[in-house]
């Protein structure tokens, strides 16, 4: 390592490895949205038509579902190993997941492999933010802040333009194997650059049982894969032989499922047994991170990301399970702060949220209420009122979605001669006013590029500018040993604060509708009828505005001075990264 005693130096070999690092996070952005043009066709891939939209929900909400409802865990564990496993193990899980979904041909297995993508593409947000303040003093972490960052909303644009391209010359299964080409390259990056960076907790995971049970682990872990390969691909070669066919004939004919048959079977089997036979390595670790609390968690995200992903934001503000996981998700939570407070060593460590922490949470958490807002309703309005199809509403976005990575390293340069409210706080104020305005927009505005560019650019110019001073904070004052679970929170919060803000402002919006709809004198005009929609979007964008200006004002908690500048308030000394021994 290069940095000195006092943390004054970045640590060797730090940008190389946050080049790849930041790669791979860009790639799971991207992936986010990447299915928006390809969404029909990977639901006829799996026998779902068209006219059974609402099937193809599960598509966009289990990777959702994965990204979100694991991030503490995996937070967790980044602070208790070396974080460049962490990376290593989530883009392996990604590039599986990745696999599966490109040779689905049923929905419960598409729908796996898209959990199992959102699950490692999840885990690469806070593992990297952790690995910045690891690599990178107090006071010079803010640049790299905001690269992550710009990478992780630049993804968002690229993404459907990532699909049309392959699209265009390609089917939409060729994505998804592109996605497996560029994560492999990424974990290649990963286990090459980060051989003398990005050390998180102190002790390697528990590798019991002997060369001799590492070497059966291995033997049947090969096994479980070359099964599981044979059962989703089904070569023909194999399942029209009369002699070879048999394993892949399914137990229900009807169904033509490609898993449920005896080769499926036998791969299930094999994956049980790789369980029991590595748990004794992985196990230790995972009690050690408070997998009861993170069971809680789990299932308190869960089932919020259910309840209001699958609602249609037009119409509903609760998906239809919504009324019995609400309930299920409040027990969750209870149980865990209860848990929280009685666990000897609970998921989120106590101490480690404090001071900073908290405004940059509420930040996120409105930030992202007002994003989702911009992101879904000015689609929305452009197709009330130009009659564009979704693709050329969603072209409406751009200039937004490109100015919000310009924001985020500006936002990170500034950090290293201001403090992170100053650069947050105005750059929200920005984006409040530039979604305010937004609000005033009538059915011909969007007609006038030049009333509809500025608003989109400073709110998406804003909201960037907030997102390097806001990680810089809550790093600054966590302890050195929770970076990672507090990377994991930040994340959380934004989420949370899209699929709750989206269902409460769209509450609103639709509230609003109803009663513009109630005085109607003719409720057959339709041109009255879309006043009232675009009525709807004007309430949801004021709500965001709303937001966006309560998160300027907390932003001013994150302090005025740079972070790791003497004058600045110090924080009690805690363990030096330095000092801790490699786990790894």
């Amino acid at each position: 390592m290069a940095r000195e005693a006092g943390g004054a130096r970045t640590a060797r070999g730090a940008r190389p490895l946050l080049t790849v690092a930041s790669l791979a996070v860009a790639l799971a952005a991207a992936d986010t949205y990447v299915v928006v043009l390809a969404l029909t066709d990977m639901m006829a891939g799996v026998g779902v038509g068209i006219e059974s939209l609402q099937r193809g929900t599960p598509i966009v909400s289990g990777f959702l579902l994965g990204y979100i409802a694991v991030l503490p865990l995996i937070g967790r564990l980044s602070d208790l190993v070396d974080r460049r496993r962490i990376l290593l193990w989530c883009l392996v899980v990604f590039v599986v997941g990745s696999a599966v979904t490109a040779v689905a041909v049923e929905l419960p297995v598409m729908v796996g492999g898209r959990f199992l993508q959102g699950l490692g593409g999840g885990g690469l947000v806070p593992a990297t933010l952790a690995l910045v303040a690891d690599l990178w003093p107090p006071g010079r972490r803010g640049m790299p802040l905001g690269v992550v960052g710009a990478v992780q909303e630049l993804g968002s644009v690229l993404g459907p333009l990532l699909g049309a391209l392959v699209l265009a010359v390609a089917g939409w299964r060729e994505i998804f194997w592109l996605n497996v080409v560029l994560g492999l390259a990424c974990l290649a990056g990963v286990w090459v650059l980060g051989r003398d960076g990005g050390r998180g907790g102190a002790e390697p995971p528990n590798r019991a049982g002997g060369a001799l049970g590492r070497g059966t682990a291995y033997l049947v872990g090969v096994v479980a894969v070359a099964l599981t390969t044979l059962a989703l691909w089904a070569p023909e070669v194999l399942t029209t032989s009369v002699a070879l066919g048999g394993p892949f004939v399914p137990f229900d004919p009807a169904s033509g499922s490609r898993a449920m048959t005896p080769v499926g079977l036998v791969a299930a089997l094999a994956w049980v047994l790789l369980t029991v036979l590595t748990a004794r390595a992985w196990l230790p670790l995972l009690l050690r991170a408070d997998l009861l609390g993170a069971t809680l968690v789990a299932t308190a995200l869960g089932a919020l990301v259910l309840t209001f992903s699958s609602a249609d934001p037009e119409t509903e503000v609760l998906g239809p399970w919504g009324l019995w996981l609400l309930p299920l998700g409040a027990l969750a939570v209870v149980g865990f702060l209860v848990r929280q407070r009685t666990a000897a060593a609970p998921l989120v460590p106590r101490g480690v949220v404090r001071r900073r922490v908290w405004p940059a949470l509420l930040v996120s958490l409105l930030v992202g209420a007002s994003i989702v807002a911009v992101v879904v309703d000015v689609p929305l309005l452009s197709r009330l009122t130009q009659d564009t199809d979704e693709t050329d509403a969603a072209l409406v976005l751009v200039r937004f979605l490109v100015a919000v990575p310009v924001g985020a390293v500006l936002g990170g340069w500034l950090l290293r001669r201001v403090g992170p409210a100053v650069v947050a706080a105005p750059g929200l104020a920005l984006a409040a006013v530039s979604i305010l305005a937004m609000a005033r927009w009538e059915r011909a505005t969007l007609e006038d590029v030049l009333a509809t560019t500025l608003p989109l650019l400073g709110a998406g110019l804003g909201v960037g500018l907030a997102i390097a001073p806001v990680n810089d904070a809550a790093l600054a004052d966590a302890r050195d040993d929770g970076h990672g679970t507090v990377s994991s929170l930040v994340v959380v919060a934004r989420m949370v604060g899209m699929v709750v803000g989206l269902a409460l402002l769209t509450s609103l919006g639709l509230r609003r509708f109803h009663q513009e709809v109630a005085v109607l004198p003719d409720p057959s005009d339709t041109d009255a009828m879309l006043d009232a929609a675009v009525v709807q979007v004007q309430t949801v964008l004021t709500g965001a505005g709303v937001a966006a200006a309560a998160a300027a004002l907390v932003a001013l908690l994150l302090g005025m001075r740079p972070v790791g500048h003497p004058s600045a308030e110090r924080l009690e000394p805690s363990e030096p990264v330095a000092s801790r021994r490699p786990a790894g």
